[in-house]
This record gives C-alpha cells, sequence and structure tokens, in this order.
C-alpha cells in the first residue's frame, strides 16, 4: 500500500512539473512573440478562435465516436457535449465580430458579448468535466437503461440551456443583460473582474481537484485533461491580472487554451495510432495462426500448396522450383514408446531443425502427422538433393543428450525430391512425384535421400 500510495504521489509531481515547465515555455514563447510582433490584430483574436473552434469539434465528434463503439464508458458523452457546446459558444464569440474578415471595419466588435460567450463557455465546461469525473467513477458498473438515458437526456439539455442563456444574455434580449466589458474603454467591468472571473477560477480549481484524485492521472488522456484545467486557471487568472479587453493578456489566454487542446488532439491522434496498431498486431498473429501448424509453427498445407502453385507459375529452367517430401522413420514407434508428448517434442525438434536449414525464401511446412514438405526456389535438382542429404546427416547425429532431451533416441529421416522447371507442372504433381521419391527411399532402407525420375 505503501508503494502505491508512492507511485501515486510521484505521478502528480511529474504532472505538476510537466505543467510548469510547459507554462513556463509558452510563456517565454509569447514573450518573444511580443517582441517580434509589437502589436496584435485584432484580427488575431477571431482567428485563433476559428481554430479552437475547429479543434472542440474535432474532440467532441471524437468522444461521440467513442462512446457511440462502447456504451460502458458514459463519461464520455458530458466530455463530448462539454466541447460540443464550447464550439456552439465560440460560434456566438465569432458573431461578436461581425466583420472581422473585413480588413476596413475589423474594429467593429462587440467585446461585452465575446466575453459572455467566453464566461457561459468556462461555465459549461468545467460543469461538464466534473459530471464526467463522477461518471468515470461508475465505468465498471451495469447502468440501467433509464440510468444511461436519464443522464445522456440531462446533460444534454444542461448544454441546451447554458447556450440558450448565453444567446439571450448577448444582446439578444432586453430583459437578460449582463456588463462583463465596457465596448467604448474596451475596459472589464467589476462584475467581471471582482466576482465572475473568480467565480470562474474557483470552479476549475474544484475541477481540477475533483479529476485528479478521481483519475489519478492514471493514461494520457487524462493527463491531457487535467492540464487543460490547468491551462483554463491560468489564462483566468491571466484575465483578472489584465485590465482590458485586447490587452495583451487577452492574446496570451487564448494561445495558452489553443496550445492546451492542442494537446489532448495529439493525445487522441496518439490513442488511434495505438488502437491502430494493437489492432494490426492482432491481425497479424490471427493471420500467422490461420497459415501455420499449431504444434510445430511450420506453415500448413493449405499455405504451403498456395506458395507452390505461384512459385511454379514463374518457374522455368534458369528458375527450377524443388519440393522435398520428408517422413520420419518409425515414428509410431516413439508414440507407443515414449508417450504422445514425447511424439511432440520430436516433430518440435525436427521442425526447427528444417527451419534452420532453409533460407528465408523458402518454405518448411507440416502437411502430415511426421509427414514435412520443403519448397526450395530457384534451386535444381542436384542442390535440392545436398539440402535434403545435410539435412537427414544433421538429425541422425542427434542423441537424447545433444538435442536436450527433445529426441528420447536417435531419430532418422527419409526425404524424396523433384524438381519443377516448367509454369505446366501443378503443385499437386510436384508433391505427389516427390512422395513417390520418399516411399522409394522408405522400401530400400530408410535414412536416405531419393530423388524422383520419371
Amino acid at each position: 500500500m505503501l508503494a502505491i500510495c508512492r507511485f501515486v504521489k510521484n505521478r502528480f509531481v511529474a504532472f505538476a512539473l510537466g505543467c510548469i515547465v510547459i507554462i513556463a515555455v509558452l510563456q517565454g514563447f509569447f514573450i518573444k512573440l511580443v517582441e517580434w510582433v509589437p502589436s496584435f490584430s485584432p484580427l488575431f483574436f477571431p482567428t485563433l478562435t476559428i481554430f479552437l473552434l475547429v479543434f472542440h469539434l474535432f474532440i467532441a465528434c471524437f468522444m461521440a465516436m467513442k462512446y457511440w463503439c462502447d456504451r460502458r464508458r458514459l463519461y464520455l458523452v458530458p466530455i463530448a457535449l462539454a466541447f460540443a457546446g464550447s464550439a456552439l459558444l465560440m460560434v456566438g464569440t465569432l458573431s461578436s465580430f461581425p466583420a472581422w474578415l473585413d480588413l476596413y471595419q475589423f474594429n467593429v466588435a462587440n467585446y461585452n458579448d465575446a466575453m459572455i460567450f467566453y464566461m457561459f463557455r468556462h461555465f459549461l465546461m468545467a460543469v461538464l468535466i466534473i459530471i464526467a469525473a463522477l461518471l468515470y467513477t461508475l465505468r465498471t458498473s451495469a447502468l440501467s437503461r433509464g440510468a444511461h438515458v436519464a443522464v445522456v437526456a440531462g446533460t444534454v439539455l444542461f448544454t441546451g440551456c447554458m447556450l440558450g442563456l448565453a444567446f439571450f444574455y448577448s444582446s439578444h434580449s432586453t430583459l437578460l443583460t449582463l456588463d462583463l466589458v465596457d465596448n467604448e474603454t474596451r475596459q472589464f467591468m467589476v462584475l467581471w473582474s471582482q466576482a465572475i472571473n473568480i467565480i470562474l477560477i474557483v470552479l476549475w480549481v474544484v475541477t481540477l481537484i475533483t479529476l485528479m484524485v478521481i483519475t489519478r492521472v492514471r493514461n494520457l488522456f487524462w493527463v491531457g485533461g487535467n492540464f487543460l484545467c490547468v491551462c483554463y486557471i491560468v489564462t483566468l487568472i491571466m484575465l483578472l491580472l489584465g485590465g482590458h479587453a485586447e490587452d495583451i493578456s487577452w492574446y496570451r489566454a487564448r494561445l495558452f487554451e489553443t496550445v492546451a487542446t492542442l494537446i489532448i488532439i495529439f493525445i487522441l491522434l496518439s490513442d488511434v495510432f495505438n488502437l491502430y496498431r494493437d489492432s494490426h498486431v492482432k491481425y497479424q498473429q490471427s493471420y500467422q495462426n490461420s497459415i501455420r501448424d499449431p504444434l510445430t509453427r511450420l506453415y500448413n498445407r493449405s499455405y504451403f500448396y498456395d506458395s507452390l502453385n505461384h512459385a511454379l507459375s514463374i518457374a522455368t529452367m534458369a528458375h527450377p522450383v524443388s519440393v522435398v517430401v520428408s517422413d520420419l522413420d518409425r515414428f509410431k514407434r516413439i508414440n507407443d514408446c515414449y508417450g504422445h508428448l514425447q511424439g511432440d517434442k520430436v516433430l518440435q525438434f525436427v521442425s526447427n531443425l528444417l527451419t534452420d536449414s532453409v533460407r528465408p525464401q523458402d518454405i518448411a511446412a507440416r502437411i502430415g502427422g511426421e509427414e514435412f514438405v520443403l519448397m526450395l526456389t530457384n534451386t535444381p535438382s542436384d542442390l535440392a538433393q545436398q539440402v535434403a542429404e545435410r539435412i537427414r546427416l544433421k538429425l541422425s547425429g542427434f542423441d537424447n543428450v545433444s538435442s536436450g532431451g527433445y529426441l528420447p533416441e536417435p531419430i532418422t529421416i527419409s526425404m524424396g525430391g523433384f524438381t519443377a522447371t516448367s509454369p505446366e507442372t501443378s503443385a499437386e504433381t510436384c508433391v505427389e512425384s516427390a512422395d513417390k521419391a520418399m516411399y522409394e527411399a522408405k522400401e530400400t532402407g530408410r535414412n536416405r535421400v531419393v530423388v524422383f525420375k520419371s
């Protein structure tokens, strides 16, 4: 228990140090940016807003698709709604800059409306992230369909209410008004500076603490989520210290938020990459299992014939294809005397020997109980015979000690070869001819190599 606590503590410390480093780097970058660009165009803010809008929509769609694939991850719903709602509120922010594409009228802006949308966006995201953290604790619980629907409906309703209130408070209703920014002087009003901003900072601190306690920063996704909370706290503090809209802190806050969002996107892309990699590995494993013999891990009959047919389609005198069929001598006696488990060990030993004795481009397969076959590409008959002879001599030289217990006694093998030099030769003919030569080796004394002669 002490070790676990120490691990978690270290994880928190690492996260805190990481946040400090990233924020310090961003601060240093922004200072240099201010030196390079003495004054920011008013176009900069709505332009960054558009980038953020696209990023938040991307995250919302990603979360929604992950939830669609795994309905047990109910906590993804409020996260998706948080970023979707944020994107819609940023559309409202852009509406506060009606002529931002017009270079001659870019000063036409309603900064009070922009700040109202900004306030509701922070409140919406903070509350929904807290809900997501609470739902994360229920990820292993089997919720009823009614509870599931209630959570989804409740979060959707809350998001809709926030969007509606933001719309009406932003100069669209005479009954609901908020004065956060003086549009003439662009100074922050007392309501924002001494009340709402502080409330939002406290709310994000509560969100951060909740998220860290529940998730314990256990993976990169929650690292990104916690860092987003930290960045929102920092940006709100920047605005608190700033005096008015279009202040340097106005742009710095938006830059920090953009970077934090980009980090989450990179984490999500990393998640996609890991899923693809795992899927590819599983596919490769499944494919290998489908083409290999489960006991010996040599290729199976089906794959051997497919490969042989492909090799024969381009076979010529200059590029011959040789097939070597082999059968262990008196293998039944091994099973009868030592048991089938020992017999399996013998088959595995011989399989490894065959694999080590051929080139990577050649095929070694098991096509029967103790029957093996080799496909040697670009190998004439005499060289194929040499390969088979080398395997025969090597196997006959092993005993129980030298084989590491895999062979209970010396084992011999009979081998037959056939070489095709024309694409007109079928795979069945190759194997049948090599098999006849192998049986000739059996009948003439075993433990020998015979090449088929027509």
